[in-house]
């Protein structure tokens, strides 16, 4: 399992002793632009899902160019 947690950073160091104590547990610190750019993907393929499901109507490319 993967998890993305959202810690202040005066206790970042703390959080990563706490977790690097276990043995089952392995930590990898990212920044948050790559932060931010997992959770706008989530976004996406959640906007995706809700269109093919036919909960959100999706626009064309067109009409998206024409919007700039």
């Amino acid at each position: 399992m993967k998890l993305i947690l959202e810690i202040k950073d005066d206790k970042g160091p703390f959080i990563m002793d706490l977790l690097g104590g276990f043995s089952f547990v392995k930590t990898t610190p990212i920044s948050s632009n790559k932060a931010q750019v997992l959770k706008d993907l989530k976004l996406a393929v959640n906007n995706l899902n809700s269109v093919k499901k036919g909960k959100i109507k999706a626009i064309s490319a067109k009409d998206l160019y024409n919007e700039l």
